[in-house]
């Protein structure tokens, strides 16, 4: 089939290994399978999130090796990062621009006219190089953003201040500024991840990036937070971890998707049990766990089921992802004890003590 194609598009996943270093074996791997069969003058796309220069030396060199044909000059390459929104209906792949690099002029031309013909906005950009590092701007954008309203969170906390009132307060000015919201920690392929593709690349040039590494480590301290909230609202009702019985809501890592992919509720999952409680979860979009690179032990759990004595049976609820398909009042009434991590109670009145933030 591949010798029969005019463009390849490599999409494939870019994982970190058990290091946290970049894992680019998948485009690698994809790269010496399609080598052998590629046409002359045929265009090649990498899509997949990874490091300046991946596109331009990695890859190339594999196609090269297994072709016998040189870059931009027998076949065209080119990087065109993706972007999609999973889980937001109004998020079409037409109406997102799309950044394209290629390695030669005319290797850009070729992919300019590939995605012109099903998206509306093209933006091409000097090398693949620039488009790779756009790709992991926006996904490091987002991480440090996040970051900073998570360590807020604990600040004001502590002050007896609620996050998500400051952040509804702060969006109201319609310039400088633009409202990140926090959670349990982060989840999915992108962001937990793509920045440290950065962080590996900048030293091979001796650079240090030391506003990425911590962004990174504030995030993935959010789920050692949660847990303390957990044992602090235990502790009011004169109960502990140990022996209780928690019912985690919500084991995607965004709302309204079956995507558990690096879910801070693997990580609340494993803490929780690994103190002596008992965990179960509930997930309409996730009746059962499948199998995960670092989460295998929860595989073949099932979902308990939406019902008021189950509910009912558990000593606390944690709510972990604010899925829209969930009756938040309703959860209210079932539950002895909540620890909400999403803001989903807000406007919803509960007595005194029976609610707890983290």
């Amino acid at each position: 089939m591949a010798r029969k194609a005019d463009a390849l598009i490599l999409c494939v996943p870019t994982p970190l290994n058990k290091n946290r270093e970049p894992d680019i074996s998948y485009i690698v791997e994809t790269g010496k399978a399609i080598a052998p069969h590629m046409a002359k003058g045929c265009l090649v796309v990498l899509e997949s999130t990874t490091y300046p220069g991946t596109t331009s030396e990695d890859l190339r060199e594999v196609l090269e090796a297994g072709s016998g044909m040189k870059a931009g000059k027998d076949f065209h390459l080119a990087f065109s990062p993706e972007r999609e929104d999973p889980g937001n209906p109004g998020s079409a792949l037409a109406e997102i621009p799309k950044v394209v690099g290629g390695y030669t002029p005319e290797c850009l031309r070729k992919a300019i006219a590939l995605y012109a013909m099903i998206v509306k906005t093209i933006v091409p950009v000097s090398s693949c190089r620039v488009a790779e590092s756009a790709k992991l701007l926006e996904n490091i954008f987002r991480s440090v953003n996040i970051a900073l309203v998570n360590e807020l969170k604990v600040v004001y906390q502590a002050m007896g201040i609620d996050i998500w009132e400051v952040i509804e307060a702060a969006a109201t000015k319609p310039f400088g500024f633009m409202p990140f919201y926090p959670g349990p920690g982060l989840g999915g392929h992108c962001i937990p991840i793509d920045p440290f593709y950065l962080t590996w690349k900048a030293r091979e040039y001796g650079q240090n990036t030391r506003f990425i590494e911590l962004a990174g480590e504030v995030n993935t301290s959010m789920p050692e937070y949660v847990l303390h909230r957990v044992s602090d609202a235990l502790n009011e009702r004169r109960a502990a971890i140990k022996g209780s019985r928690i019912l985690i809501v919500g084991l995607a890592y965004k709302p309204d998707v079956d995507d558990e992919r690096e879910s801070p509720s693997y990580e609340l999952m494993d803490l929780l049990e690994s103190r002596g409680a008992e965990v179960s979860y509930y997930d309409p979009y996730i009746p059962v766990i499948k199998s995960t690179r670092r989460h295998g032990r929860w595989a073949g759990t099932e979902s308990v089921a939406w019902e008021r004595e189950i509910v009912e049976s558990f000593d606390l609820v944690l709510v972990a992802t604010r899925h829209g398909s969930v009756d938040y009042r309703e959860l209210a009434r079932w539950s002895r004890c909540i620890v909400d991590t999403r803001n989903a109670f807000k406007g919803i009145p509960l007595p005194s003590g029976k609610l707890w933030k983290a």
